[in-house]
């Protein structure tokens, strides 16, 4: 019973209680009181059946005297299994953490316990680094530094690409962001560290009904805060030739992106009559569906538009279709780098040759609770609204809207064009954490590696870097494998660096989802 617990609700089990039917304490309208049976269980006074409580665990003796990786996965697997009071036997030197319930206070803690017994100081966050027995141990057993054991032999040579692709450069943007509909009020913004945050519009749904203090609390969420567009519900059909019975189907988030593409064509002294036939893509950073979500809900009302006005593909395709591009034309959706992949994607599109010149962008409209209270429920949003990156008391994200665009072209026909460049891409890299500490839990070792590669393809060295501007998930977590992910990346096989600063902008306009740093 206590491993079903464990995996289901992933947490480690110290105690079970069966009671007898009827006697657990419960208030007037039926709901369990929690602090009652809190309190019954510590003095006893609860009406048990049966129950079994974890014992406290043994401390190990030896001190980790001899090092070995057997001596280390000995102790480990023999830690595991009074933590868990399980059979040693069923444990599996190969299987994450977090497969035998282990949270992530749980794991930081046996960190803490290794850290002890090895007399030596440990990152709290090396198992997420190495999220199992057998990669722990082989990290630990393989290497007197403080580098992942599987960079040993890497080097930061830039000489590891044979070649180094054509450099991209940004010829034009636009953006649409709380509290900046353009990119120089977001420059403002950033100058003067405004905040944009607010409580959540009258517009949108009821913050008081939907909120809870505690994050656990049925259709709520522990947060009445978010970053919020002001008249996302407006648009001009005609400019767009669209109807106004399909422009109300159509996705605010669609009819959203055309008007910043737009923006950024104007910014950019393009003329998007000139682009019709031309071999321009575009590519777009998109993935919440509120708006199905409100339309589907009435089958009755679902027509002919409803489908194409709020498929993520048609996002971009829409573009392509009123622009008449010829170019590859896509959505991308992974989660809150979508549109750093989806510029990541069309740089290789015009390095290779698909596309002449490209539209990369991302866009998200927060237009429905559920979403929101879903991940209250993971423990993912702040309680006070506000995002603390890298801060003791940093207790997750915070929600926000917002569109950005930026026209990519390769860096020597935009010389030859004349165009005005804004900043040149050298090199860019993307990859997955893996079979990680859990399916959403950050792997550092993988991030060290596309950082890695992401210089090596710009023929950069870490040390010619000034700035990183951090993603800074504003989580106990996730900020610390950041930090020391980049640490090892930059650091690795270099001389002693002066000076690298990192900072998220989180703190002004909180979490844009799929936009997150694309104007940044």
């Amino acid at each position: 019973m206590r491993r079903a617990i464990a995996e289901q609700h992933e947490l480690v089990v110290h105690a079970v209680v069966l009671l007898k039917t009827g006697s657990i304490p419960k208030t007037s309208s039926g709901k369990i009181q929690r602090h009652a049976c809190r309190t019954g269980f510590l003095e006893g006074s609860l009406n048990v059946i049966k129950d079994w409580v974890q014992n406290s665990p043994k401390k190990p003796d030896d001190r980790g005297r001899s090092l070995t990786l057997e001596t280390l996965q000995s102790w480990l697997i023999d830690r595991l299994s009074q933590t868990l009071q399980i059979n040693a036997q069923e444990i599996h030197i190969h299987q994450p953490f977090a497969y035998y319930g282990l949270t992530s206070r749980d794991t930081v803690s046996l960190m803490v316990e290794l850290e002890d017994w090895l007399g030596c100081r440990l990152s709290p966050t090396l198992a997420y680094d190495h999220p199992s027995i057998e990669a722990l141990s082989q990290y630990l057993t393989g290497s007197s530094r403080d580098i992942p054991a599987i960079a040993s032999g890497m080097t930061s040579d830039v000489s590891v690409c044979s070649s180094t692709p054509e450099a991209i450069a940004i010829i034009g943007m636009g953006c649409r962001f709380p509290g900046a509909d353009h990119p120089d009020q977001f420059w403002q913004l950033l100058q003067k560290g405004e905040d944009a945050i607010t409580e959540v519009p009258s517009t949108r749904w009821d913050a008081t009904a939907f909120y809870a203090p505690d994050p656990d609390a049925a259709s709520k969420m522990n947060t009445r805060w978010g970053g919020f567009l002001e008249a996302v519900d407006q648009f001009d059909p005609d400019f767009f030739n669209l109807s106004p019975k399909e422009a109300a189907r159509t996705d605010p988030q669609q009819r959203l992106l055309m008007e910043v593409t737009w923006e950024a064509l104007e910014q950019a002294g393009l003329a998007p009559s000139q682009l019709a036939g031309s071999q321009t893509g575009v590519f777009v950073g998109i993935s919440t569906s509120d708006y199905a979500q409100m339309q589907f809900s009435d089958l009755a009302k679902i027509d002919a538009y409803a489908g194409v006005g709020n498929a993520h593909s048609i996002a971009a395709n829409r573009l392509s279709y009123f622009l008449d591009l010829r170019g590859p034309s896509l959505a991308v959706d992974t989660a809150c780098s979508a549109s750093l992949v989806a510029v990541h994607l069309a740089s290789q599109s015009l390095q290779t040759g698909d596309c002449d010149l490209a539209i990369a962008a991302g866009v998200n409209l927060i237009l429905s609770p559920h979403l929101t209270i879903a991940l209250s429920k993971a423990h993912l949003m702040s309680s006070d609204g506000r995002c603390k990156p890298f801060d003791a008391s940093a207790d997750g994200y915070v929600r926000s809207e917002g569109c950005g665009v930026v026209l990519l072209k390769r860096l020597s026909e935009a010389l030859q064009d004349g165009n005005t460049i804004l900043a040149v891409l050298r090199g860019s890299a993307i990859n997955e954490d893996g079979h990680s500490n859990g399916l959403t839990a950050p792997n550092g070792t993988a991030q060290q590696a596309v950082i890695r590669r992401a210089l090596a393809k710009a023929g950069i060295a870490p040390a010619q870097l000034s700035y990183v501007e951090a993603h800074g998930t504003g989580t106990a977590l996730g900020d610390p494998i950041e930090v020391r992910a980049l640490a090892g990346a930059l650091v690795l096989g270099e001389a002693p660096r002066t000076h690298c600063a990192s900072a998220p902008s989180k703190q002004t306009w909180a979490t844009l989802n799929q936009r997150q740093e694309l104007l940044v």
